[in-house]
């Protein structure tokens, strides 16, 4: 605590008034000196001694406290800093400091870290001065004594000068890592954002070396690996020159998303692999699909088929439709019969394997194809392709399909019987839980919120998946995998009373459009399938699956780290999960025996960009502040106080002390009030009269 001692004012009377006095006076007493008047130099001191009385001046006594000046320090803790011996590096200098400062009571610490787990701002980049301004946005700019930056340099904020800044103190900078660093690193130049199944995509992408390997004599030059893949898998290797643009050509399989990798070697020495890795996200997209749609002949639900198949733009439809069968003779010409001859060579020979779905509807054989093109077509399926059969009471007759070379793609057997009865399709428990079948618009009222249809064909033997059932719990809907391909059947014709509307119709968009689409291997349809995906920093994990719990899925992280999180139900069928990441990266995700993989941040972040330590980031900043840079492997230096306008030193890290005071208590004495105002006015008075009486 100190005193401050000064002298106010405090009139007794208005300031003007005391004007109005005081004019008067000093004419009176310039006069007394021109004519020369005895005695006027003691009339003017008792008129200047009635002036103070009535202006009344105090001596005040003000007790002050000194104010701390604020030292800022602003830890980074990103990514980068994780790199080595920097995370040690920066816990040894904070304790250093809070040890140093704390021994120095006018100052006053405030630390804060920038881009930690519990930043709420993204880690992808490392912000120091936004920490920094949150930091003192409450200190007067006189009482800042100076900021200190703990990092490895590798800031992607830094203002052009101080004035931006917004600092007036000297800013000091502490580098962690190694003077000696050595990096290689990929970057992505250019990838398309979409592209075709199937047909190859090119990107492009450059291998960069920072820095100088161990015992090499310059910087790194010559032909490194690189390693290819796609959604985890190698796909291929190459390789590319040091700074030099190279080309590399992939071939997604699926629809949707796929993350493609490159890989540049681990190099002996190297300060991190982290940013070895470069991502890029694809969405594949599919050529139209090719659907032959077979109708054995004209009936109420052969519109609903066409017309669910043409409004899809996706889909290129060849719809033909057998009129009249071959064996019936009734003298009509043939070219008043049909509007074209039935191509079936060109369709189930030559042009087969163009198709990703054949749809049979109420197809019957009627020698309108040669029976040895039922085997083209089961073999069509067994190597990968997609049958659907809509039957109708066709598939119980004589002429049933299952009686061709194509039985062995078929799920199940008629057993000759058709029934005619009233009957609402059913989910089986096995349908719940299939996302061909789960979650359809009212299946979760009980009985489901659809129409009834009135016509089922009896089968024996089903095999596969009954995902819909009928008339006594009787299969209606079968998904069967047949080789590499797949076969679905359904058994009943009755689907166009929901298209139509009657008793509320049902979800017959939903049903064909999911069954089309799982025929052709839709990736979402899939019956196991896991997801990771990123949501920011979060990571979300969602499996599909058939059985009734899913196993913990286990996380592994960009360093290698194994997370363990419990899968919990969504719904049947689907589990899910969402975890906040901490590290920017590809993370890799195990449940079972499926895994998946997912990019946690933005992909190729700045933050890994550069990860080699550097002083030169800084050292602008800090010269024009008064500050100073220099790297904690060379030691901690000291800290010292210094007074406003006075440069710092190299020599330790100067803190400016604040002038600025804290007002505790005033005491006042008016210098003219009481016995010695009075006494002394008395004096000059009397001493007036005494004079101007000789």
């Amino acid at each position: 605590m100190t005193d401050q001692f000064s002298v106010a004012f405090e009139p007794l009377i208005p300031a003007l008034w005391l004007l109005v006095l005081a004019l008067p006076l000093i004419a009176f007493i310039l006069l007394g000196f021109i004519v020369g008047r005895r005695g006027a130099f003691i009339r003017a001191l008792a008129a200047a001694l009635l002036f103070l009385a009535v202006a009344n001046p105090v001596v005040l006594r003000e007790e002050r406290d000194p104010l701390t000046s604020i030292v800022a320090v602003v830890v980074d803790k990103s990514q980068s800093q994780e790199i080595g011996v920097r995370a040690d590096q920066t816990d040894e200098a904070l304790e250093q400091l809070r040890e140093r400062i704390g021994a120095l009571p006018q100052f006053e610490l405030r630390v804060a870290e920038s881009g930690g787990p519990g930043d709420d701002a993204d880690r992808t980049q490392t912000r120091l001065f936004e920490s920094l301004n949150a930091l003192l946005a409450d200190v007067p700019p006189a009482r800042v004594a100076g900021a200190v930056f703990i990092t490895d340099g590798q800031i992607h904020d830094i203002p052009d000068d101080a004035a931006t800044a917004a600092i007036a103190a000297p800013l000091h900078g502490l580098i962690t890592g190694e003077p000696d660093e050595f990096d290689r690193r990929i970057r992505l130049e250019r990838a398309p954002r979409f592209a075709l199944v199937g047909q190859p995509v090119e990107l492009t992408y450059r291998v960069m070396s920072d820095g100088t390997p161990a015992g090499a004599s310059g910087p790194e030059s010559g032909g490194v690996d690189v390693t290819i893949r796609l959604n985890g898998e190698e796909v291929s290797r190459q390789r590319a020159f040091i700074g030099e643009e190279t080309s590399a050509s992939v071939e997604l399989p699926n629809a949707g998303r796929a993350i493609v990798e490159m890989e540049v070697a681990e190099a002996e020495g190297e300060l991190t692999t982290a940013n070895n890795t470069a991502i890029a996200n694809i969405d594949g997209i599919r050529e139209n699909l090719r659907v032959l749609l077979v109708s054995g002949e004209p009936h109420a639900g052969e519109r609903a088929w066409r017309n669910l198949l043409k409004s899809d733009a996706a889909v290129d439809l060849v719809h033909f439709t057998i009129l009249r069968p071959p064996e019936k003779q009734d003298g009509t010409p043939i070219n008043e019969l049909s509007l074209i001859a039935f191509p079936t060579r060109e369709l189930f020979v030559e042009k087969i394997d163009e198709f990703d779905l054949i749809i049979f509807d109420r197809y019957q054989h009627r020698d309108v194809l040669p029976i040895l093109y039922y085997d083209y077509i089961a073999e069509y399926v067994r190597a990968g392709g997609a049958l659907l059969v809509a039957a109708g009471p066709e598939y119980a007759s004589e002429q049933s399909i299952s009686r061709t070379p194509l039985l062995p793609a078929l799920p199940a057997l008629p057993t000759g019987e058709v029934e005619n009865a009233a009957f609402r399709p059913m989910l089986s428990e096995l349908g719940q839980r299939h996302p061909v079948t789960r979650g359809l618009d009212g299946a979760n009222a009980q009985p489901p919120a659809w129409s009834r249809w009135f016509r089922q064909i009896a089968v024996e033997q089903p095999r596969g998946q009954v995902v819909m059932q009928g008339i006594d719990d009787a299969p209606l809907l079968i998904l069967d995998r047949v080789g590499e391909g797949r076969v679905g059947m359904l058994l009943s014709d009755q689907g166009w009373l929901w298209a139509r509307g009657f008793e509320g119709g049902g979800p017959h968009v939903q049903l064909y459009r999911r069954m089309a689409h799982w025929l052709m291997k839709q990736p979402e349809l899939e019956e196991e399938r896991l997801v990771a995906r990123s949501d920011g920093m979060v990571l979300e994990i969602v499996r599909q699956t058939m059985a009734d719990e899913a196993p913990p899925a286990i996380i592994t992280g960009p360093a290698g780290e194994r997370i363990e999180v419990p899968l919990t139900m969504d719904g049947p069928g689907v589990f899910s999960a969402r975890r906040s990441m901490q590290a920017i990266g590809l993370h890799r995700v195990q449940n079972g025996d499926m895994s998946a993989i997912a990019h946690i941040g933005p992909v190729n972040a700045p933050e890994f960009a550069d990860t080699i330590s550097t002083t030169e980031t800084l050292a602008g900043l800090a010269k024009e502040t008064g500050g100073t840079v220099r790297r904690l492997a060379e030691g901690m230096p000291s800290v010292a106080p210094i007074k406003p306008g006075t440069a710092g030193s190299d020599r330790f890290l100067g803190l400016r002390e604040t002038d600025e005071t804290i007002l505790r208590s005033v005491d006042r004495m008016p210098l003219l009030a009481g016995f010695v105002g009075l006494t002394a006015i008395l004096l000059l008075l009397g001493g007036m009269w005494w004079r101007e009486g000789r």
